[in-house]
């Protein structure tokens, strides 16, 4: 199914990205009342980084993806569990049935979807009082090493920005008017990676693909001599899981 953003080319690389935090998972179930057998659908599952994280918490999942490359190895990541069930749709148009769900999770792709739009959807497709939730993990930017990465990002992209990624997702989902108080959560990880999965991971990185453009290679040339200047093998990365979490109205 294509949509507006490929990320076919970077499937291989979205495996070397962060897990969300336990901790913020573990809250947001536990603020919604949600146990083992519950049923979720996550939107834009792309290689089931977070899916992977409902199953181990005893969920059935339906991950939705519409990218063929990042579902083939969401697939693949998650064949030992019987209570998963991939399907090709997009946060507009899940291809799920009505009444379905008790939770809806967006992991990372709240911010490349019709927003409106997949709020709706989320509503027609949730049970009474079901939950949506949305997030995404940020790297702490005041840590030096990342700074110095943003730096360099910076000199060939002087207005680069994470754009809707990084910003309060709250008034969205309250302009929809079809959920109630929304709930911040966040947890805190420390990611570790080789010094090359970290640069294959910015390679998956697609809001630094679009806004690089020609310059991409360079980019990543420049973040991989600020990698081997900071001279440790395996580098401690950290990162904050935002989740916002909000019921649906009656």
């Amino acid at each position: 199914m294509k949509t507006e953003w490929d990320y076919s080319d970077l499937a291989e690389a979205y495996l070397q990205r962060p897990d969300y935090s336990d901790a913020a998972i573990d809250e947001l179930l536990a603020s919604a009342g949600l146990e083992a057998g519950a049923r979720v659908c996550d939107v834009g599952a792309g290689v089931a980084h977070l899916t992977l994280k409902l199953l181990q918490r005893g969920l059935e999942v339906s991950p939705v993806e519409p990218n063929d490359e990042m579902r083939a190895r969401g697939e693949q990541r998650t064949a030992a569990w019987p209570q998963v069930s991939w399907v090709e749709g997009t946060g507009e148009h899940t291809r799920q049935p009505d009444d379905a769900f008790d939770l809806v999770t967006f992991g990372s792709s709240f911010n490349v979807v019709d927003q409106a739009a997949a709020l709706r959807e989320s509503s027609r497709i949730l049970k009474s009082r079901g939950w949506f939730a949305c997030m995404w993990n940020h790297r702490d930017l005041d840590d030096p090493l990342q700074a110095a990465i943003e730096s360099a990002i910076a000199a060939r992209i002087p207005d680069y920005a994470y754009g809707r990624r990084r910003e309060d997702q709250t008034a969205a989902i309250e302009a929809s008017g079809l959920f109630g108080e929304v709930r911040r959560i966040s947890g805190g990880i420390k990611h570790q990676q080789s010094q090359d999965d970290c640069l294959e991971a910015w390679r998956s990185h697609g809001t630094l693909h679009r806004q690089a453009g020609q310059q991409f290679d360079a980019v990543i040339a420049d973040i991989e001599m600020v990698l081997h200047d900071n001279g440790q093998a395996v580098i401690d990365i950290p990162y904050t899981t935002h989740v916002w979490l909000a019921g649906l109205r009656d």
